[in-house]
């Protein structure tokens, strides 16, 4: 049975600059808002468009997110002809090679799409926090004869260099496209989100299949643009966020606890589906406080939080304070600890008696680039003893000891990485 669209979800990216969140787990399979991942947004986004056949296609540490999408049943993309299937590198009879840029990885993946014929593909990536309707996107697409349609968003200009930039004429034609130009001469910034028309797509795959490194922004767009395909831009107006870095996705769920959110996360006509394991109901003792938080189900809190987002199955105990914070699923926050601005990986095990987020900021002794925030973040399995201080823009992964702390501190921008923990 031929499909009109089909898409092509590239979700193998390592998001090196999520810092210990990624360590241990492809960045679309990171947590967030408490019960999701990130994955989730551009999966619910294909059903509720009405697109009921998705490739997924995974590379870097791939286990947690194949086990999270399984046979794509919470999104009801458990289909006969269709549905989700996962598409990881694999060997032909000649050569077998890993996904080498967004445009290549969809290359190794013709035939899969072969199987459909489709008369259009759907391109995205498996790690922005955004609800959009690609069918109103696939309208415009056919409405305007395009070959290839970007959907861009109107972003600050001195933000600009940071994505892919086109200029439009007055009809939304794409008269030049500029891949993080120093100095962008347009605001109008790719979202990594296209749809190209089957054809046009196939024979520039197949064109370009040597190109090393072949990506859509750089390779894929210009030589299309180049051969005169008709390219538009879509220009999207609502919520949508890269989170790719710590700051922007503590940012992002810090959003979700708004009183009037900018991302709504409780929409009946635009739900976001997961798959999450079955918890009991989350219980709040007698002495606790959570004001303007998400807490998940099965969380026990008996201490206090406040505009923080706790995962499932998360246990705060008994006078611990947790403010400013995302704690991912099945943490505990030991008795008498406070937590400022921290980000914790999921099973974390944090002590008694522990402050996390004191002092002043200090530059990273780690990686400026990455660990440039206010934020503890603290990386999956790790274990923090009791009666530490850790300072501001400070990571730690691991099993740590008391002795892994001298004078019982971390110093702001300090780390602790225990060998053989990553």
């Amino acid at each position: 049975m031929k499909k009109e669209m089909i898409a092509m979800l590239l979700a193998g990216g390592q998001g090196s600059r999520l810092g210990v969140l990624t360590e241990m787990v492809a960045k679309p399979a990171v947590a967030f808002g408490g019960k999701y991942r990130i994955i989730d947004f551009p999966l619910s986004n294909c059903i509720n468009s009405g697109i009921d056949t998705v490739g997924v296609l995974t590379q870097y540490r791939p286990l947690r997110l194949n086990s999270h999408i399984g046979i794509g049943i919470p999104w009801d993309l458990d289909r006969n002809h269709g549905g989700v299937t996962v598409l990881p590198p694999y060997e032909t009879s000649t050569k077998g090679e890993w996904y080498s840029g967004t445009a290549n990885a969809i290359y190794q993946n013709l035939e899969y799409m072969e199987n459909y014929n489709p008369e259009y593909v759907l391109i995205l990536s498996g790690d922005h926090i955004y609800k959009m309707d690609y069918e109103q996107m696939l309208d415009y697409h056919k409405a305007k004869g395009a070959d290839i349609t970007i959907a861009t968003m109107a972003v600050p200009m001195e933000e600009a260099s940071r994505f892919g930039v086109v200029i439009t004429d007055e009809d939304k034609k794409i008269t030049e496209f500029e891949e993080k130009p120093p100095q962008p001469r347009s605001n109008l910034a790719s979202m990594g989100i296209y749809i190209f028309t089957w054809s046009v797509l196939r024979d520039a795959l197949i064109k370009l299949s040597e190109q090393p490194g072949c990506d859509f922004g750089k390779h894929i767009i210009p030589y299309c643009h180049a051969n005169g395909n008709p390219t538009y831009a879509y220009e999207f107006q609502g919520y949508w966020k890269d989170v790719g870095t710590l700051g922007s996705y503590w940012e992002a769920n810090m959003e979700l606890i708004d009183l009037v959110p900018a991302f709504n996360l409780y929409e009946e006509f635009w739900r976001v589906y997961t798959n999450s394991d079955m918890h009991p109901a989350q219980y709040i003792g007698t002495n606790a406080v959570v004001e303007r938080s998400v807490v998940s189900e099965g969380a026990e809190i008996y201490g206090r939080v406040y505009n923080s987002v706790i995962g499932a199955g998360v246990v705060v105990e008994e006078g611990a304070e947790i403010k400013d914070s995302i704690i991912m699923q099945n943490c505990v926050i030991g008795a008498g600890s406070s937590l400022n601005k921290a980000i914790l990986a999921d099973d974390v095990k944090v002590g008694r008696n522990v402050k996390m987020g004191v002092g002043e900021f200090a530059p990273s002794k780690l990686d400026q680039k990455v660990y440039a925030f206010d934020l503890v973040t603290v990386g999956e399995h790790s274990v923090i003893p009791d009666n530490v201080s850790i300072g501001k823009n400070t990571t730690i992964s691991g099993v740590t000891t008391a002795e892994d702390y001298p004078d019982n501190c971390l110093e702001s921008g300090g780390y602790i990485k225990k060998a053989g923990e990553l």
